[in-house]
C-alpha cells in the first residue's frame, strides 16, 4: 500500500495538467466567439507546458513499469503508455507539420488515460522482458497502438469538419484545423508508419512466440483480434493506394481497426486484471 501512496502523484498530476491544458486548447481553439476564425498557431509556453505534462506522466510510468527491478504492466499501464507516446508524437509533429486544433481531444483522453493506473493499481510481472525478440515485440506494439490512437482520432476530426463544410457552417473549431486533404495525408502517413509497426509486432509474436511468452503462439481472441486489426489496415492503404479510397469510407475502417487493435490487448487484459482478478 506505501508503495502504491509513494507513486500516486505522478498520475494525478499529470492528468491535472493534461486536464488544465485540454481546456486551455479548447478555450482557445474551439470555443466559440465573436472574434475572428484566425487559426492560432501553437505558443512556445504550450509546447513547453505540454512537454512538463509528459515529463511528469512518463517518470511515473517509468516508476510503475520497472520501479521494482523487473517489468510491471497491466491494461492500465497499458492505456497510459499508449497515450503517453500519442501526445509525445503528436508534440513531436508539431514542430514541423500544422496540427492546430487537434489538441482538446488528445489532451483530455491523455488525463483519462494517464490517470487510470491509480484507479485500476493491479499490476503483473512479466516474464521473459529481458529477452530481446520481447523488447522488439513491445516497442513495435505500444508504437503502433499509440500511432493508431492518433489515426483515429485524427479520423474523428475529418469526419467532423466534413459534415461542417457539407452543412455550409464555419466555426472556430474548424478554422483551427488544417485543410481537410492535408489531414487525410497525415492520417495515411500515420497509418502506414503504424502498419508497419503492427506487422513488425505481429511478426515478432509469431515467430518468435517461445522466447517472448514462454509458450507456442495460441490462437485465441487477442490474436484473432490483432491480425484482424492488420487486415483491415492492410485493406485501407490497398484501397487508398489502388483506389484512392477517401472519405467516409476510410474514416469508418480506421476507427474499426482501431477499435480491434484495442480488444486485442487492453480488452483482454481489463478482463483478465479487473474482472477476473488474475495477476
Amino acid at each position: 500500500m506505501s508503495d502504491i501512496l509513494l507513486q500516486l502523484p505522478y498520475p494525478i498530476v499529470a492528468a491535472l495538467l493534461y486536464a488544465v491544458l485540454g481546456y486551455h486548447f479548447w478555450n482557445t481553439r474551439w470555443r466559440e466567439t465573436d472574434k475572428p476564425l484566425i487559426a492560432l498557431p501553437m505558443q512556445p509556453w504550450e509546447r513547453g507546458a505540454i512537454l512538463a505534462a509528459l515529463l511528469v506522466h512518463g517518470t511515473g510510468l517509468y516508476v510503475e513499469v520497472f520501479g521494482t527491478g523487473g517489468m510491471r504492466f497491466s491494461f492500465s499501464l497499458a492505456l497510459s503508455l499508449m497515450l503517453w507516446l500519442a501526445v509525445l508524437i503528436h508534440w513531436l509533429e508539431s514542430f514541423h507539420a500544422r496540427m492546430d486544433g487537434l489538441q482538446p481531444m488528445v489532451l483530455p483522453l491523455a488525463a483519462v488515460c494517464a490517470f487510470l493506473p491509480a484507479v485500476f493499481p493491479e499490476v503483473r510481472e512479466l516474464a521473459h522482458a529481458q529477452a530481446l525478440g520481447f523488447k522488439l515485440h513491445f516497442l513495435a506494439a505500444m508504437l503502433a497502438y499509440s500511432l493508431f490512437t492518433l489515426s483515429a482520432l485524427h479520423a474523428l476530426f475529418i469526419g467532423f469538419a466534413e459534415r461542417k463544410l457539407h452543412r455550409r457552417s464555419t466555426t472556430r473549431g474548424l478554422g483551427s484545423l488544417p485543410p481537410i486533404l492535408t489531414m487525410e495525408a497525415m492520417l495515411f502517413h500515420m497509418i502506414g508508419v503504424g502498419f508497419v509497426l503492427l506487422t513488425v509486432a505481429l511478426g515478432s509474436g509469431v515467430f518468435f512466440s517461445e522466447e517472448i511468452f514462454g509458450r507456442a503462439l495460441a490462437f485465441d481472441h487477442k490474436t484473432l483480434f490483432g491480425f484482424a486489426s492488420w487486415g483491415i489496415f492492410a485493406a485501407l492503404l490497398v484501397g487508398r493506394t489502388f483506389y484512392g479510397w477517401r472519405g467516409r469510407l476510410a474514416l469508418r475502417w480506421t476507427v474499426i481497426g482501431f477499435v480491434m487493435l484495442l480488444l486485442a490487448y487492453v480488452g483482454s487484459r481489463f478482463v483478465a486484471d479487473v474482472i477476473l482478478g488474475q495477476s
